[in-house]
């Protein structure tokens, strides 16, 4: 796999990094304890009955976005230490190359797709 490549991929991997961490925040405020880990935050829209019903509904829906742009952002930062450390772009299971069309379709990928059929 080419640097030119790999740099490319890198830049997208960080662009998606950043717009993940921005949605995250916009409705949760960032672990101290842990790096990419968030904690939504309890909206308060008033005190009647309907306002708090809303809160519960809004608090229970925001804490799936949490939790699954949470696991896109654990998914980037891998890639992006992959990058670092050399790995990028080979398959975990079986070590091959992953195809350049699925790295560009999903640049956090770390199975290709032969592999990826057993997941």
């Amino acid at each position: 796999m080419d640097k030119e490549f790999i740099k490319k991929m890198e830049e997208e991997l960080l662009k998606q990094q950043a717009k993940l961490r921005g949605e995250l925040s916009s409705f949760a405020d960032e672990s101290v304890k842990k790096e990419d880990d968030y904690n939504t935050r309890f909206p308060n829209y008033g005190d009647k009955d309907e306002e708090n019903a809303t809160e519960v509904a809004d608090f229970q829906d925001n804490l799936s976005l949490e939790k699954n742009l949470e696991k896109t952002l654990g998914k980037v930062d891998i890639a992006l230490e992959r990058i670092k450390n050399g790995t990028y772009g080979k398959c975990d299971k079986c070590a091959n190359e992953i195809d350049v069309a699925r790295l560009e379709a999903f640049p956090a990928a770390v199975l290709c797709m032969e592999c990826n059929k057993f997941v």
